[in-house]
């Protein structure tokens, strides 16, 4: 579905990816892990075509999307849930909603209607009226996830949905994600709560310095005290 292949990108005069490879199949819930500043950002923003310089190939179904603006980029299947959720403020819930909303696909595998939305998230429908910005940290991030899946995605960018949030917030976070995993969405995820990422994903890609330095099915991952110490900070237990 979606396919970095040896890419290097940054902003200034060094590149923040050295070489970074990953895949995303159809379906499949990816992790990207590593601590701060080991590029997860910066990964998102060189899919969506927003970082200066880039080198290597970025596919989505194949297609390149190297070069592309990011609108470009968007309307060919590919939604972000950016770090720290950059909510319309002078806009209402309903009106952040609709403002990204997209006919689906013929081959659509996931439809989002705004009926759909209001299912998933119900808060949403109850705070239609009010502006976004009026919303708690938690509502925000549903608000920011549900806007994206209105564009109809094949592929799904969340960027650190947990952060800044509330425990039971992440759990409702957690909740959502497997819902969209269990819907058939393909969804990579870039996470530092690593209890909530091993929650959902299929597939982990650990990065440091812009690199993939392991990737794996989460069950080795799980496994293996000595990489999550040693890249991770912490040894996990789900």
């Amino acid at each position: 579905m979606l396919e970095l292949r040896d890419v290097y990108g940054g902003y200034g005069e060094e590149f923040i990816l050295n070489g970074l490879s990953l895949k995303v199949d159809e379906g499949q819930v990816v992790g990207l892990l590593g601590r701060n500043g080991a590029g997860k950002t910066t990964t998102m923003r060189a899919i969506m075509g927003l970082l200066p310089r880039l080198a290597g190939d970025i596919t989505l179904r194949g297609e390149s999307l190297v070069g592309l603006p990011p609108y470009v980029i968007s309307s060919k299947g590919l939604a972000l849930v950016p770090q720290g959720r950059r909510i319309f403020p002078s806009l209402t819930v309903t009106e952040n909603l609709l403002i990204g909303a997209r006919a689906p696909r013929p081959d659509q595998p996931v439809r989002w209607t705004l009926e759909e939305i209001y299912q998933l998230f119900p808060i949403l429908k109850e705070r239609g009226k009010i502006r976004g910005t009026l919303l708690s940290g938690g509502e925000q991030q549903m608000l920011t996830i549900a806007r994206s899946l209105m564009t109809q995605p094949l592929v799904l960018l969340c960027d650190e949905p947990s952060e800044g949030l509330a425990p039971v917030m992440v759990q409702r976070v957690g909740e959502i994600l497997q819902r969209l995993k269990q819907a058939g969405l393909s969804i990579l995820l870039a996470e530092q709560n690593l209890d909530l990422a091993l929650s959902v994903i299929d597939v982990a890609y650990i990065i440091e310095e812009g690199r993939v330095i392991w990737h794996g099915p989460k069950q080795e991952l799980l496994a293996n005290r000595d990489l999550q110490e040693t890249y991770l900070g912490l040894r996990v237990e789900v």
